[in-house]
């Protein structure tokens, strides 16, 4: 049977709705559309670029408790209200998958809430130990 283990960030929007921050589902971790909020003060920066590196922030600590870094990403989707809010955020994206270059998609929609300018959801496949065979 294949291992399947919920991670939670501790946001209330979590216990709202119904969600976890990510699944880690055998050897794949899927982590939510994550938003800029600090999930530990609950609140979240006017500035897009600033939500960005928040929601890469969420997002690390996230593929960490599930095993895995950045590095193990294969897939991110990004979601923003308006489109050109998109660029100035690439120097931070490039941050993080410049090197991994996981297959990438970027949706204009309109967000759950007027405060939140990006949301970013990435898929990872935990990396196999020495000793493992995958």
């Amino acid at each position: 049977m294949t291992e399947r283990r919920a991670i939670m960030s501790g946001s209330v929007f979590e216990e709202r709705i119904g969600y976890a921050r990510a699944v880690v589902d055998g050897d794949r971790v899927h982590v939510s559309g994550t938003t800029g909020f600090d999930y530990a003060a609950m609140t979240i920066s006017e500035d897009v670029v600033e939500q960005a590196r928040q929601c890469l922030r969420n997002i690390e600590a996230a593929l960490a408790e599930a095993g895995c870094t950045f590095a193990d990403v294969v897939r991110v989707r990004y979601l923003l209200p308006e489109r050109e809010d998109f660029e100035p955020c690439w120097p931070v994206l490039r941050e993080c998958f410049g090197e991994v270059r996981p297959a990438a998609t970027m949706l204009v929609c309109g967000l759950a809430d007027p405060r939140m300018r990006i949301e970013i959801e990435v898929d990872a496949r935990l990396p196999v130990r020495l000793g493992e065979t995958g």
